[in-house]
């Protein structure tokens, strides 16, 4: 089984090729802009008929697109998120229509929530920021598609390797550098009283896994998070006992605009579980722990 990863050099893609060369009787082939990746390719930029050439030479049977971006401008947002999806979409209908494709959204395409519940993949999608509008663009491009494809709707991933991009990787490279400098000032922390969906990285892998495996359709969209919803200052908490930090909390001035406009975010998952036998195992504090512990991530760049 021949399978694609875009953006392979990324957090979330990193994680993902790693899981999918485990599995038996795959050829795995990269795409992004690294060196080393088997495709040369930039969805953000890249036109349609040079990418349906790529990926008619790759002959894929199955595609996961990780490709995409967290931050920066409108345009870079719109540009990987948006058109990436959209062109990758075109790409694949003219070269390999009959390859599955695997694409990585957002939970943040739901915006706001209701308070103590679970978010459904039913539900309305109201994104406030111009991160979780561009995500819902990429969805409805590949849902809207007509490829054999299923869009996993991620939460707030964690696990080893996060970047700076997350509030768990900015939160931990900060902790690193006051160990490294021997401080033990206040960690302080925006929207603590926010409460998100933490899922592991290494859970959302074998997701993609399973989803690029499993025989027959699936369903337009499958939530993939752990379905349990977590204060930002617990994860802070979490942060301070496995790296053994004698700081205290704090908070820090200012909310940012998700976070006051969406203060809750849960999602069920029990469609994930039905369609694909998948549920998440690692627990928020053996995620904490492998983030604190590992060196660095799989990938090469940040998502």
């Amino acid at each position: 089984m021949r399978l694609l990863v875009l953006g392979a050099g990324g957090f979330l893609g990193g994680h993902i090729a790693g899981r999918l060369r485990a599995l038996p009787g795959v050829r795995l082939l990269t795409g992004g802009r690294h060196p080393a990746d088997d495709l040369r390719v930039d969805l953000a930029t890249a036109p349609p008929r040079a990418l349906a050439h790529l990926i008619g030479l790759a002959a894929p049977d199955a595609v996961v697109n990780c490709a995409g971006a967290v931050g920066g401008s409108a345009l870079t947002l719109v540009e990987a998120n948006s058109r990436g999806p959209a062109v990758l979409c075109e790409a694949l209908r003219e070269a390999a229509p009959a390859a599955r494709l695997v694409h990585l959204g957002s939970a943040a395409e739901y915006g706001p929530a209701v308070l103590g519940e679970q978010t459904p993949e039913e539900a309305p999608a109201r994104p406030v920021c111009v991160y979780g509008a561009s995500k819902l663009a990429g969805t409805l491009a590949v849902t809207g598609s007509g490829l054999d494809s299923v869009v996993l709707r991620v939460t707030d991933v964690v696990g080893p390797g996060a970047g700076r991009a997350g509030l768990p990787g900015r939160l931990t490279a900060e902790l690193r550098e006051a160990v490294r400098h021997g401080r033990s000032g206040p960690l302080r922390v925006a929207d603590a009283s926010a409460h998100r969906d933490f899922v592991d990285v290494r859970d959302v892998a074998t997701a993609a896994a399973l989803a690029l495996t499993a025989h027959g359709p699936l369903p337009p969209l499958l939530n993939i998070g752990s379905g349990r919803a977590v204060a930002v200052r617990e994860l802070a908490h979490g942060l301070l006992r496995v790296s053994g930090y004698r700081g205290r909390l704090e908070p820090a001035p200012g909310a940012s605009g998700e976070a006051t406009a969406v203060p809750w975010r849960c999602v069920r998952i029990t469609a994930a579980r039905r369609e694909l036998g998948w549920r998440p195992v690692h627990t928020l504090h053996a995620s904490l722990t492998a983030l604190w512990s590992a060196d660095g991530a799989p990938g090469r760049e940040p998502r």
